[in-house]
C-alpha cells in the first residue's frame, strides 16, 4: 500500500568523510501505518544496479543518531515514525558516479500481530547530477 513511498528518489546523493567519496544515502520511509520500534526492523536490503550490498555497509539515521544493522537489534528507546524520512548510508567507495541508477529498497519488519515477517519492496530508478 505505501511500498511506492518508501525511497524518496530526490534525496540520492553521494557521502565525503576526509576528503573521499565513501558512499551514497538516500531518505527512505517506513512502509507501515503505525511506525515501529527500531529494534523491530529485522533488515534493510539495498541493490543498486543489480547489486545485491552487503549488510554490514547499510546504516540508519534518525533524527540526529546513526545505527548499523546489527545494532538496530537492540535499538529499544527509539522508533522510525509513519511518515518520518530515515537517511540510509550505504558504504561504497567511490561512491555513485554521475547519471541514472536502478536502486531497490526492501525492508524486513517484525509486526507483533503477524504470524510471519513481511519484507517490503520498492525499486525505482534515481539519478545522480553531474
Amino acid at each position: 500500500m505505501f511500498d511506492h513511498h518508501i525511497i524518496c528518489k530526490e534525496s540520492i546523493e553521494n557521502v565525503s568523510s576526509g576528503g573521499k567519496v565513501t558512499g551514497f544515502r538516500f531518505q527512505a520511509r517506513l512502509p507501515y501505518y503505525r511506525g515501529l520500534g527500531l529494534s523491530m526492523v529485522e533488515d534493510l536490503m539495498v541493490t543498486l544496479d543489480g547489486e545485491k550490498i552487503e549488510r554490514q555497509a547499510i546504516r540508519l539515521a534518525l533524527r540526529g543518531r546513526e545505527w548499523t544493522l546489527d545494532e538496530l537489534e537492540t535499538v529499544y528507546d527509539d522508533r522510525w515514525n509513519f511518515g518520518e524520512k530515515a537517511t540510509i548510508t550505504v558504504l561504497k567507495p567511490g561512491g555513485l558516479a554521475s547519471g541514472k541508477h536502478s536502486l531497490e529498497l526492501a525492508e524486513r519488519l517484525r509486526i507483533s500481530y503477524l504470524p510471519f515477517v513481511p519484507v517490503t519492496r520498492f525499486a525505482t530508478e534515481v539519478e545522480l547530477p553531474a
